[in-house]
Protein backbone atom coordinates (compact mmCIF):
# COMPACT_ATOMS: atom_id res chain seq x y z
CA UNK A 1 0.00 0.00 0.00
CA UNK A 2 1.27 3.69 -0.74
CA UNK A 3 0.96 6.85 0.67
CA UNK A 4 1.01 9.70 -1.28
CA UNK A 5 0.56 13.47 -0.57
CA UNK A 6 -1.92 16.13 -2.52
CA UNK A 7 -3.35 19.63 -1.87
CA UNK A 8 -6.87 19.33 -0.76
CA UNK A 9 -9.34 20.29 -3.54
CA UNK A 10 -11.06 23.58 -2.02
CA UNK A 11 -13.89 22.74 -4.46
CA UNK A 12 -14.56 18.98 -3.76
CA UNK A 13 -17.08 18.71 -0.80
CA UNK A 14 -16.12 15.19 0.14
CA UNK A 15 -12.41 16.39 0.50
CA UNK A 16 -13.53 19.44 2.53
CA UNK A 17 -15.54 17.06 4.83
CA UNK A 18 -12.70 13.84 4.97
CA UNK A 19 -9.82 16.63 6.10
CA UNK A 20 -12.47 18.20 9.05
CA UNK A 21 -13.17 14.42 9.97
CA UNK A 22 -9.19 13.87 10.32
CA UNK A 23 -8.77 17.15 12.34
CA UNK A 24 -11.93 16.37 14.30
CA UNK A 25 -10.61 12.84 15.25
CA UNK A 26 -6.81 13.97 16.14
CA UNK A 27 -7.95 17.57 17.66
CA UNK A 28 -11.74 17.33 19.18
CA UNK A 29 -10.91 20.54 20.95
CA UNK A 30 -11.16 22.71 17.95
CA UNK A 31 -13.66 23.66 15.83
CA UNK A 32 -13.29 21.71 12.20
CA UNK A 33 -15.86 22.39 9.53
CA UNK A 34 -15.95 22.18 6.01
CA UNK A 35 -16.58 25.27 5.04
CA UNK A 36 -13.93 26.62 7.97
CA UNK A 37 -11.56 24.86 6.65
CA UNK A 38 -12.59 26.27 3.07
CA UNK A 39 -13.17 29.63 3.78
CA UNK A 40 -9.29 29.77 5.73
CA UNK A 41 -7.59 28.29 2.78
CA UNK A 42 -9.25 30.98 0.38
CA UNK A 43 -9.13 33.61 2.30
CA UNK A 44 -5.95 34.15 3.67
CA UNK A 45 -3.56 36.75 2.75
CA UNK A 46 -1.54 35.40 -0.59
CA UNK A 47 1.79 36.18 1.44
CA UNK A 48 0.94 33.36 3.56
CA UNK A 49 1.57 31.31 0.67
CA UNK A 50 -0.86 28.76 2.92
CA UNK A 51 -1.74 25.20 2.07
CA UNK A 52 -3.61 22.37 2.78
CA UNK A 53 -1.66 19.13 2.29
CA UNK A 54 -3.51 15.59 2.38
CA UNK A 55 -2.07 12.19 2.68
CA UNK A 56 -3.55 9.21 0.75
CA UNK A 57 -3.21 5.74 1.35
CA UNK A 58 -4.91 3.79 -2.00
CA UNK A 59 -7.04 6.79 -2.11
CA UNK A 60 -8.24 6.90 1.39
CA UNK A 61 -7.60 10.02 3.06
CA UNK A 62 -5.18 9.42 6.46
CA UNK A 63 -3.66 12.30 6.93
CA UNK A 64 -3.80 16.26 7.08
CA UNK A 65 -1.61 19.34 7.02
CA UNK A 66 -2.23 22.84 7.70
CA UNK A 67 0.98 24.92 6.89
CA UNK A 68 2.30 28.90 5.62
CA UNK A 69 4.17 31.49 6.73
CA UNK A 70 2.92 34.16 9.15
CA UNK A 71 2.83 36.97 7.31
CA UNK A 72 1.37 39.20 9.78
CA UNK A 73 4.64 39.02 11.88
CA UNK A 74 6.91 41.91 11.94
CA UNK A 75 9.23 39.44 11.87
CA UNK A 76 9.87 38.12 8.49
CA UNK A 77 10.68 34.00 7.72
CA UNK A 78 8.45 32.21 10.35
CA UNK A 79 6.40 29.46 9.33
CA UNK A 80 3.74 26.86 10.61
CA UNK A 81 2.78 23.31 10.14
CA UNK A 82 0.13 21.76 11.75
CA UNK A 83 -0.29 18.29 10.85
CA UNK A 84 -2.99 15.25 12.09
CA UNK A 85 -3.52 11.98 11.04
CA UNK A 86 -6.06 9.52 11.72
CA UNK A 87 -5.82 7.91 14.87
CA UNK A 88 -6.33 4.19 13.32
CA UNK A 89 -4.06 4.94 10.62
CA UNK A 90 -0.74 5.60 12.50
CA UNK A 91 2.73 4.05 11.42
CA UNK A 92 1.75 4.50 7.70
CA UNK A 93 4.10 7.19 7.16
CA UNK A 94 1.68 9.61 6.24
CA UNK A 95 3.37 12.17 9.07
CA UNK A 96 6.43 12.20 7.77
CA UNK A 97 5.49 12.61 4.46
CA UNK A 98 3.50 15.36 5.40
CA UNK A 99 6.48 17.18 7.01
CA UNK A 100 8.61 16.58 4.33
CA UNK A 101 6.17 18.23 1.82
CA UNK A 102 5.10 20.98 4.57
CA UNK A 103 8.77 21.84 5.14
CA UNK A 104 10.06 22.11 1.25
CA UNK A 105 6.97 23.99 0.62
CA UNK A 106 7.71 26.23 3.97
CA UNK A 107 11.45 26.54 3.09
CA UNK A 108 10.91 27.19 -0.94
CA UNK A 109 9.42 30.69 0.69
CA UNK A 110 11.89 31.88 2.68
CA UNK A 111 11.14 30.00 5.87
CA UNK A 112 13.97 29.82 8.79
CA UNK A 113 12.28 29.08 11.49
CA UNK A 114 9.40 26.80 11.92
CA UNK A 115 6.64 26.24 14.49
CA UNK A 116 3.92 23.49 15.36
CA UNK A 117 1.49 22.51 17.35
CA UNK A 118 1.23 18.88 19.05
CA UNK A 119 -0.67 17.66 21.45
CA UNK A 120 1.46 16.68 24.83
CA UNK A 121 0.97 13.15 24.92
CA UNK A 122 4.95 10.96 24.64
CA UNK A 123 4.42 9.75 21.31
CA UNK A 124 3.45 13.01 19.61
CA UNK A 125 6.48 14.85 21.51
CA UNK A 126 8.79 11.83 20.37
CA UNK A 127 7.59 12.66 16.70
CA UNK A 128 8.21 15.87 16.45
CA UNK A 129 11.89 15.73 18.26
CA UNK A 130 12.54 13.04 15.59
CA UNK A 131 12.50 15.26 12.94
CA UNK A 132 14.13 18.15 14.86
CA UNK A 133 12.20 20.40 16.48
CA UNK A 134 12.60 21.47 20.14
CA UNK A 135 9.56 22.50 22.70
CA UNK A 136 8.87 25.85 23.38
CA UNK A 137 5.71 27.23 25.28
CA UNK A 138 2.43 25.29 26.53
CA UNK A 139 -1.11 25.57 25.78
CA UNK A 140 -4.09 24.23 27.01
CA UNK A 141 -7.87 23.20 25.74
CA UNK A 142 -10.76 23.86 28.17
CA UNK A 143 -14.17 22.23 28.10
CA UNK A 144 -17.24 23.72 30.17
CA UNK A 145 -20.83 21.47 30.43
CA UNK A 146 -23.14 24.18 30.12
CA UNK A 147 -25.64 21.54 30.44
CA UNK A 148 -24.44 20.64 34.31
CA UNK A 149 -22.50 23.60 35.19
CA UNK A 150 -23.48 27.02 37.30
CA UNK A 151 -22.49 29.82 35.28
CA UNK A 152 -21.86 32.92 37.74
CA UNK A 153 -25.05 35.10 37.92
CA UNK A 154 -25.04 37.39 35.28
CA UNK A 155 -23.91 41.39 36.62
CA UNK A 156 -25.50 44.82 35.56
CA UNK A 157 -22.22 46.75 33.41
CA UNK A 158 -20.81 49.55 35.27
CA UNK A 159 -22.09 52.89 35.05
CA UNK A 160 -21.07 53.96 31.28
CA UNK A 161 -20.73 50.82 30.18
CA UNK A 162 -23.23 48.42 28.03
CA UNK A 163 -22.96 45.25 26.60
CA UNK A 164 -23.91 45.08 22.66
CA UNK A 165 -23.04 41.98 20.35
CA UNK A 166 -21.22 42.03 16.79
CA UNK A 167 -24.25 42.06 15.16
CA UNK A 168 -24.84 46.48 16.90
CA UNK A 169 -21.77 46.85 14.57
CA UNK A 170 -22.84 45.06 10.88
CA UNK A 171 -22.62 48.27 8.99
CA UNK A 172 -19.22 49.42 10.36
CA UNK A 173 -16.96 46.29 11.88
CA UNK A 174 -14.27 48.65 11.61
CA UNK A 175 -13.99 49.52 15.50
CA UNK A 176 -14.12 45.77 16.53
CA UNK A 177 -10.78 45.11 13.58
CA UNK A 178 -9.13 47.73 15.69
CA UNK A 179 -10.15 46.42 19.23
CA UNK A 180 -9.38 42.89 17.48
CA UNK A 181 -6.08 44.22 16.39
CA UNK A 182 -4.60 45.87 20.35
CA UNK A 183 -5.34 42.05 22.15
CA UNK A 184 -3.88 40.13 19.77
CA UNK A 185 -1.14 42.09 19.65
CA UNK A 186 -0.26 41.36 23.12
CA UNK A 187 -1.36 37.41 23.19
CA UNK A 188 1.20 35.48 24.48
CA UNK A 189 2.63 33.43 21.49
CA UNK A 190 6.07 32.66 19.96
CA UNK A 191 4.91 34.79 17.10
CA UNK A 192 4.60 38.96 16.98
CA UNK A 193 1.19 39.33 14.73
CA UNK A 194 0.37 43.05 13.60
CA UNK A 195 -3.44 43.51 12.20
CA UNK A 196 -3.25 46.25 9.51
CA UNK A 197 -5.56 45.50 6.85
CA UNK A 198 -8.91 45.91 7.44
CA UNK A 199 -9.99 44.36 4.11
CA UNK A 200 -8.48 41.39 4.56
CA UNK A 201 -9.84 41.07 8.49
CA UNK A 202 -13.38 41.50 6.72
CA UNK A 203 -12.54 38.56 5.10
CA UNK A 204 -10.90 36.36 7.10
CA UNK A 205 -12.47 37.06 10.67
CA UNK A 206 -15.88 38.90 9.76
CA UNK A 207 -16.82 36.81 7.03
CA UNK A 208 -15.63 33.18 8.96
CA UNK A 209 -18.41 30.94 8.50
CA UNK A 210 -18.70 30.08 12.32
CA UNK A 211 -18.65 33.93 13.33
CA UNK A 212 -21.54 33.81 15.27
CA UNK A 213 -22.70 37.43 15.55
CA UNK A 214 -25.35 37.03 18.32
CA UNK A 215 -23.38 35.74 20.58
CA UNK A 216 -20.25 37.43 20.11
CA UNK A 217 -20.65 40.50 22.72
CA UNK A 218 -19.01 43.69 23.48
CA UNK A 219 -18.33 45.89 26.65
CA UNK A 220 -18.76 49.41 25.11
CA UNK A 221 -17.28 52.39 27.14
CA UNK A 222 -18.95 55.65 26.40
CA UNK A 223 -19.67 54.59 22.86
CA UNK A 224 -16.16 52.65 22.50
CA UNK A 225 -15.28 49.23 22.38
CA UNK A 226 -13.24 48.44 25.34
CA UNK A 227 -13.58 44.30 25.56
CA UNK A 228 -14.95 41.60 23.96
CA UNK A 229 -15.32 37.47 23.44
CA UNK A 230 -15.96 36.02 20.03
CA UNK A 231 -18.03 33.29 19.66
CA UNK A 232 -17.77 30.20 17.25
CA UNK A 233 -20.95 28.13 16.63
CA UNK A 234 -21.55 25.38 14.79
CA UNK A 235 -25.06 24.62 15.41
CA UNK A 236 -24.41 22.33 18.27
CA UNK A 237 -21.08 23.62 20.60
CA UNK A 238 -19.75 26.81 21.01
CA UNK A 239 -16.07 27.77 20.74
CA UNK A 240 -14.28 31.26 21.95
CA UNK A 241 -12.30 31.96 19.40
CA UNK A 242 -10.51 35.29 21.37
CA UNK A 243 -11.27 37.23 24.69
CA UNK A 244 -9.73 40.44 25.03
CA UNK A 245 -9.28 44.20 26.35
CA UNK A 246 -8.12 47.46 25.25
CA UNK A 247 -5.09 48.37 26.87
CA UNK A 248 -6.66 51.46 28.66
CA UNK A 249 -9.86 49.27 30.07
CA UNK A 250 -7.91 46.21 31.28
CA UNK A 251 -8.49 45.77 35.42
CA UNK A 252 -11.95 46.45 35.37
CA UNK A 253 -13.44 42.92 35.31
CA UNK A 254 -15.20 43.82 31.34
CA UNK A 255 -13.76 40.38 29.75
CA UNK A 256 -15.12 38.45 32.38
CA UNK A 257 -18.47 40.56 32.23
CA UNK A 258 -18.43 39.89 28.20
CA UNK A 259 -17.92 36.10 28.15
CA UNK A 260 -20.05 35.35 31.20
CA UNK A 261 -23.05 37.55 29.61
CA UNK A 262 -22.05 35.53 25.98
CA UNK A 263 -22.34 31.99 27.94
CA UNK A 264 -25.73 32.54 29.37
CA UNK A 265 -27.12 33.41 26.20
CA UNK A 266 -25.52 30.20 24.80
CA UNK A 267 -26.90 27.80 27.31
CA UNK A 268 -30.22 30.01 26.62
CA UNK A 269 -29.65 29.37 22.93
CA UNK A 270 -29.94 25.14 23.65
CA UNK A 271 -25.75 24.98 23.51
CA UNK A 272 -24.79 22.20 25.97
CA UNK A 273 -20.83 22.66 26.07
CA UNK A 274 -18.06 25.50 25.01
CA UNK A 275 -14.41 25.32 24.58
CA UNK A 276 -11.59 27.27 24.68
CA UNK A 277 -7.88 27.47 24.93
CA UNK A 278 -4.99 29.27 26.79
CA UNK A 279 -1.62 30.04 26.32
CA UNK A 280 -0.42 28.41 29.54
CA UNK A 281 1.39 32.12 30.53
CA UNK A 282 -1.91 33.93 30.08
CA UNK A 283 -2.90 34.16 33.52
CA UNK A 284 -5.83 36.93 33.69
CA UNK A 285 -7.52 34.58 31.10
CA UNK A 286 -6.73 31.18 33.17
CA UNK A 287 -8.14 32.72 35.90
CA UNK A 288 -11.62 33.98 34.27
CA UNK A 289 -12.08 30.59 32.60
CA UNK A 290 -11.58 29.12 36.16
CA UNK A 291 -14.18 31.66 37.57
CA UNK A 292 -16.63 30.27 34.98
CA UNK A 293 -15.99 26.98 35.71
CA UNK A 294 -13.67 25.41 32.85
CA UNK A 295 -12.01 22.08 33.26
CA UNK A 296 -8.80 21.17 31.08
CA UNK A 297 -9.70 18.78 28.67
CA UNK A 298 -5.89 18.25 26.91
CA UNK A 299 -2.82 20.06 26.72
CA UNK A 300 -0.56 20.64 23.88
CA UNK A 301 3.25 21.91 22.94
CA UNK A 302 4.65 24.67 20.70
CA UNK A 303 7.64 22.65 19.02
CA UNK A 304 9.98 25.17 16.96
CA UNK A 305 12.52 24.11 14.41
CA UNK A 306 15.19 26.96 13.44
CA UNK A 307 16.56 26.18 10.16
CA UNK A 308 20.55 26.78 9.53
Amino acid sequence: MTVTVRDLRPDDRKDLEDFALIRHLGLPYVMWTADAIRHRLLHTHPDAQARALVAEEDGEMIGTAQIGLAHDSPQPGQGFLNIYVHPDRFHRGAGRLLVQASEEHLIAHGATKLFAWVLDEPANRAFAEHHGYRASRSAGFLRLDLAKVALPPLQDPPPGTELRTAADFADDPRPLFELDAETTADEPSDVDAEFTDYELWIEESWKHPCLDLGLTTVAVVDGRPAAFTVAYTDGTRYFTAMTGTARAFRGRGLAKLAKNHSLHRARAAGFTEAHTGNDAGNGPMLAINKWLGYEISASEVRYVRELG
